[in-house]
């Protein structure tokens, strides 16, 4: 794509925001965990539902592929995708759905931006996940329309790894995401130096309670708390410190237990229930060393890999950091001769589908034999599968466009 069509673009982006900026109002409740040591987001694309549970505390929006698609399918664009489709019809149409998909993330990031007068995170066109070329353009796009606000979301591939490190080395601030444990977030700490990387933490808890290896609470928690010692540890000297964000927050006494934990972004439910239910004496959590209980059927399946890092591992990302790959495939290939290719595991088509069609929480009989081996691990596998899951989102955004423009 020309220059000239890019600025286009940009400028229909930004043409028209006339959001009226919210009332922020303190709260003495999110001050105190504020005070604990934690930064406040909300983890919502819901304007409304953000208005609602904004408060003078907070400092940013996290938006992702899921998000986004639910405010599309409202229909609250499908005139602005009409107009867009006049600046963007020269491409062929596979590119005209991206591009569009582009433009919607950043109208409607701009929005939040401009109503509540933080950051936003937005996120990338799953379809660029293994393309470094894309990842380094569509972030320098995303950061040229709004440098100040926006903070864009790079997802945990090998590629990804490689585009947030290019883009973090051009100054722009990246959200790392989709990381399920501490090891691959030394890797993102190592390698990308990110602004921010995150733990999804309460999907940690569901994979063992759904598949019956153990009790969750206590899971997540621990995992968040050794990221966030790990990457205090390794970016303490870097020019810009990363901090960790925990996500996917799935109950209140969660903001308790994480109290201290450098970021949470807060489903509104969360954000709302907390807000009701607690005391609001926050302190923090950080040296906290949570307890997890197993099961015996959990045996043998590596679950400590989720908090627990090998010295090969840390070896392995300080070696890429000081000799970056040229590509997402040469990481991968050097992380199996280091003993890490669990991390990156050679999946078939059908392996693919399968993690697919298990939706968010993999079906652990279905891989247990072949984590048992360290062919594959959990927090790997909740990977592909959190990827897949934006992917199917992502897709349906993608088919509401193409209705509108074919």
């Amino acid at each position: 794509m020309n220059e000239s069509l890019k600025q286009e673009i940009k400028q229909f982006v930004l043409e028209g925001i006339d959001e009226i900026p919210v009332n922020s109002v303190p709260s003495p409740f999110w001050q105190n965990l504020k005070n604990a040591g934690t930064e406040l987001w909300l983890d919502t694309g819901d304007m409304e539902e953000a208005e609602k549970n904004w408060s003078a505390e907070m400092t940013a929006l996290t938006t992702n592929n899921t998000l986004v698609n639910n405010e599309i399918q409202k229909g609250i664009y499908d005139d602005f995708v009409a107009k867009a489709k006049e600046i963007v019809k020269e491409l062929p149409i596979e590119e005209q759905v991206v591009e569009i998909a582009f433009i919607l993330n950043a109208r409607h990031g701009l929005r939040l931006a401009k109503k509540f007068g933080g950051f936003v995170s937005v996120e990338l066109h799953t379809n660029t996940a293994h393309d470094l070329d894309a990842i380094v353009s569509y972030g320098k796009r995303y950061h040229e329309i709004c440098p100040e606000q926006f903070i864009v979301k790079v997802p945990y591939t090998a590629t990804g790894l490689l585009g947030a490190r290019r883009l973090r080395e051009l100054g722009i601030r990246i959200n790392f995401t989709l990381e399920f444990s501490t090891r691959q977030n030394v890797m993102v700490a190592a390698i990308s130096k990110p602004n921010y990387l995150n733990v999804f933490l309460g999907r940690l808890g569901a994979y063992v309670a759904d598949n019956k290896l153990g009790e969750p609470v206590g899971v997540g928690e621990k995992a968040v708390i050794e990221t966030q010692r790990w990457a205090t540890k390794i970016t303490a000297n870097n020019e810009v410190p990363t901090k960790l964000i925990a996500a996917s927050l799935r109950n209140a006494q969660q903001l308790e237990a994480l109290a201290g934990v450098d970021v949470y972004t807060m489903p509104t439910k969360v954000a709302a229930a907390g807000k009701e239910s607690l005391s609001g004496n926050f302190e923090s959590q950080v040296g906290t060393d949570y307890e997890v209980l197993l099961f015996d059927e959990a045996k043998g399946y590596y679950v400590e890999k989720l908090w627990k890092v090998a010295g090969h591992e840390l070896e392995f990302a300080m070696n890429i950091d000081k000799n970056p790959p040229a590509t997402g495939e040469e990481l991968e290939q050097r992380a199996r001769e280091a003993g890490c290719g669990d991390m990156f595991p050679v999946l078939s088509d059908d392996d693919l589908k399968a993690i697919t069609d298990d939706g968010k929480i993999p079906l652990h009989s279905r891989w247990a034999e072949r984590i048992a081996s360290g062919e594959l691990a959990i927090d790997t596998l909740l990977n592909l599968a959190g990827l897949a899951s934006f992917t199917e989102d992502q897709s349906q955004l993608d088919e509401r466009i193409r209705g509108i423009i074919e």
